[in-house]
């Protein structure tokens, strides 16, 4: 049977032509109201009413209003705009899987977290400030305040795609490895944390990494409470969402030296606007949003969607699942 899936993801020509070959024999149809940028929501639309598959960041309303919807892969890793019970409760009902790209970001947004530990540990930023400012010698700071990460310990914020990642690769620096999740099974590789465990987890660990999603119950979870427990002299690291991070009180915990440095992906708002005290604060690393970035990320993104456009056919387990 002939499938029409609607795509609002702005691609190149030739990676259009990747999801439309691909996709044969079934019909693709592009949005007029495409975007370039996956972190763009979509607005209405009356071709998806066409849609048996809906691909890339369609609105919540079109979603709902249009039952012939079968399944909806997005193209990004977090789904907070359809975080929402009332919406997926009407998916359960219908019986319409709901799919993230995860795995496309998966990689990137762990080795920008590596790279950034390694880099504060062997105070790279500081030797670049440096050579970029007064081109100081300063030997004996920079080659005095470096860490090894070996023994060291690591809390992760959620313990999804990108925390299995990134455990995987912090294994050669035989780091604890701690994770606050929703569900408290156990896992292999890490030492779960139950959410009533996380401030004692907080003071033991040099390491915070924050890969939380933006929902009701996240928002402003890294607080002032939260941060006066850490570790003295701990690292914080934030490639999740902004709004889980009070930014007033870890400004004060970067100013104060509770916590040594902090390396932000993510901010509130974005962008981060020029005059804020987040650019100027000495400990205070900035990324643009940048963490999931690859130069093939367009091409993975379709090669993940068709993918579980073939799963889907067959009635198999679909990758990145939400719903």
């Amino acid at each position: 049977m002939s499938l029409t899936i609607w795509c609002n993801t702005k691609f190149s020509d030739a990676v259009t032509k990747r999801l439309v070959d691909g996709a044969k024999p079934h019909r693709v149809i592009l949005s007029t109201n495409a975007s370039a940028s996956v972190l763009a929501g979509g607005t209405k639309d009356l071709s998806i009413a066409e849609a048996d598959i809906v691909f890339g960041q369609p609105s919540v309303e079109d979603c709902v209003d249009h039952s012939r919807i079968r399944w909806i892969e997005l193209s990004t890793a977090g789904y907070t705009r359809y975080d929402r019970e009332d919406f997926k409760e009407i998916l359960r009902k219908r019986g319409v899987p709901l799919t993230s790209a995860s795995q496309v970001y998966a990689e990137s947004c762990a080795q920008h977290v590596l790279a950034m530990m390694l880099g504060l540990a062997r105070q790279l930023p500081h030797a670049m400030r440096d050579q970029v400012t007064d081109r100081s010698w300063r030997w004996s700071e920079h080659r005095y305040n470096s860490r090894s990460l070996v023994g060291q310990t690591v809390l992760l914020l959620g313990f999804g795609a990108i925390g299995r990642r990134l455990v995987e690769l912090l294994a050669p620096f035989r780091m604890t490895v701690l994770a606050l999740r929703r569900q408290s099974r156990r896992e292999s590789t890490v030492r779960v944390i139950p959410a009533e465990k996380v401030s004692s987890a907080l003071a033991e660990s040099d390491h915070v990494v924050n890969i939380l999603p933006e929902n009701d119950s996240t928002l402003g979870y890294v607080n002032a409470r939260r941060l006066a427990c850490c570790k003295l002299g701990a690292r914080f690291y934030n490639v999740g969402r902004g709004t889980t991070v009070d930014q007033t009180a870890l400004l004060e915990a970067l100013q104060s030296r509770r916590l040594d440095a902090a390396y932000l992906d993510v901010t509130d708002p974005e962008p981060l606007p020029v005059d804020h005290p987040f650019w100027t604060t000495p400990n205070c690393f900035i990324t643009p949003h940048a963490a999931g970035g690859r130069h093939d990320q367009d091409e993975a993104l379709v090669d993940h969607f068709l993918a579980n456009l073939a799963a889907f056919k067959a009635g198999a387990q679909m990758t990145d699942r939400v719903i």
